[in-house]
């Protein structure tokens, strides 16, 4: 073998573990927040979590499984199944909740060395199969923009989502929802793809919600706006990854007489195959 062959083969294999690197640092989103990352090609996410929510005497604990599969390099889509489990005072109730079907198309981006970013329109369907809460007879539909910001260091997401909700057989129905986040990542220290990376995520959500209404009639203790701020962290390791944070209230202005957040917390697991 010729010196030109040889390093021809070295630039190769550089180049190569490089774009491994890359994947592993392209591969992140935030916790609570919309982000938009998307599968590779024929890639297959699994990704069970775990979301608790406890406001006052109420407290909702979802148990979920979440699939998505890659159909291009840009466009993914996926379903997730979730199971409720959820108690007001001395009264609980627990069953299957209501599938959701999502796709997430990346119509933007924009390469740098060692920075990449996207934008992506994300599009999320509540069915109507589910055996508990007040969703029978009703379908929500979600639509959702995301920007982000990623390099070997540092991350930055801004998402916009809007929630439609429907109207279920008893003539209720939630009110709409707008939901906004910024978020800020950090890698303090530099790793390879087959080291383990810890990425520090520092979130703020907000959520307006408009008054729910009955048969046309709005609600008085319904609607109003919270905004949480949520550390997390991100702990990846080649194709498994670690997601976990928690949502403080920061401002809760909710109207009339309405249990206010006290915390919210999710744990995800993934794998990509």
């Amino acid at each position: 073998m010729n010196q030109q062959s040889s390093y021809r083969i070295d630039v190769y294999i550089v180049t190569l573990f490089a774009a491994l690197l890359s994947q592993s640092a392209f591969a992140h989103d935030p916790v609570f927040g919309l982000g938009p990352h998307v599968l590779f090609k024929g890639g297959v996410e699994i990704a069970p979590e775990v979301f608790i929510d406890r406001a006052g005497n109420n407290k909702r604990n979802v148990t979920g499984l979440e699939l998505t599969y890659g159909i291009t390099g840009d466009w993914a889509a996926g379903v997730d199944l979730p199971y409720v489990n959820k108690s007001t005072g001395n009264s609980s109730d627990s069953g299957q909740g209501d599938l959701r079907l999502f796709s997430k198309y990346r119509f933007w981006r924009k390469d740098g060395p060692g920075v990449q970013q996207s934008m992506t329109v994300a599009v999320k369907v509540k069915l109507d199969t589910g055996n508990i809460d007040d969703s029978s007879g009703r379908t929500d539909s979600l639509l959702g923009l995301a920007y982000g910001y990623e390099s070997r260091k540092w991350y930055r997401w801004a998402a916009l989502r809007y929630l439609f909700n429907g109207e279920n057989d008893a003539g209720l129905r939630r009110g709409n929802k707008v939901l906004y986040d910024l978020v800020g990542g950090l890698r303090q220290h530099q790793t390879g793809y087959l080291e383990p990376d810890t990425v520090w995520l520092l979130e703020l959500n907000g959520e307006y919600s408009e008054r729910n209404e009955l048969k046309g009639s709005a609600l008085a203790n319904s609607g109003g706006n919270e905004i949480f701020v949520s550390p997390g962290i991100f702990w990846t390791l080649r194709n498994f990854a670690v997601k976990a944070g928690v949502q403080i209230p920061l401002l809760s202005q909710l109207n009339e007489n309405q249990q206010r957040t006290d915390y919210r917390a999710r744990l995800i697991l993934e794998w990509h195959l």
